[in-house]
């Protein structure tokens, strides 16, 4: 609602089928949501609510997002399965701190324990993110600007093309970046974690969610529950 409110976009990612607003005094919200944003659903459409649908979709909510903020969760809650996939996804963990008497305070609490980042201003996230959200589009459009297929120029932004660059991209990432190189070689055809990455190549998990996502989009990784392998 505060997204729509101020013109901005927000995604619903939901455990019906598309067409299906749950509960239904949502149906207005989930058409807004459609028209200026993007309604979210793995299951075909007039799939009606399924109680093991919702705890399912957390995943895809931790891998759209550079980050997962809960704001209240009890001790069990879907708000953490969100926080524990995104977490293993490489993907930054906050969480809201509440009183101590707040039962739906504990699991933020426990989040806190266990290393997210607690967060009392809209601000203090967007400072954590800003490098990060940098980092990625400023590797987005080199990627974008790279040539295609031997022979045709690229359009710069003046809309003038240049000569194709004639350096080869060697396999797994740019051909002067041997981080590439290295996060190449330590993936593997079996599915392999973050947490086994960060170990083998040395690299952040940032710097590696930002490189992966590259070599995703290039079709050359695939991902599944948090976890990477090679493609070819």
């Amino acid at each position: 609602e505060a997204a729509l409110a101020t013109g901005g976009l927000t995604l619903a990612v939901i455990g019906t089928g598309p067409d299906v607003p749950y509960p239904r005094s949502h149906a207005g919200l989930h058409a807004r949501i459609a028209e200026h944003g993007a309604v979210v659903s793995e299951h075909p459409p007039g799939t009606g609510p399924q109680r093991q649908h919702f705890p399912s979709r957390n995943r895809i909510l931790a891998g759209l997002t550079l980050a997962t903020l809960v704001i209240e969760a009890a001790e069990r809650s879907g708000a953490l399965i969100t926080a524990r996939q995104a977490s293993e996804a490489g993907r930054e963990v906050f969480a809201v701190p509440g009183s101590i008497h707040n039962p739906l305070a504990r699991g933020c609490h426990r989040l806190i324990r266990e290393g997210a980042g607690l967060v009392e201003s809209a601000n203090e996230v967007i400072a954590a993110l800003a490098p990060l959200a940098a980092e990625l589009a400023d590797d987005l459009r080199t990627r974008l600007a790279a040539p295609t297929s031997a022979g045709h120029g690229v359009v710069t932004t003046t809309g003038q093309p240049r000569e194709r660059d004639s350096t080869p991209v060697q396999r797994g990432g740019p051909a002067d970046d041997p981080d590439y190189q290295n996060l190449w070689q330590a993936l593997g055809h079996d599915p392999t974690g973050m947490d086994q990455l960060v170990a083998r190549t040395g690299l952040t998990a940032a710097q590696l969610s930002s490189m992966l996502l590259l070599m995703e989009l290039e079709g050359r990784v695939s991902s599944k529950h948090g976890r990477y392998h090679r493609n070819r």
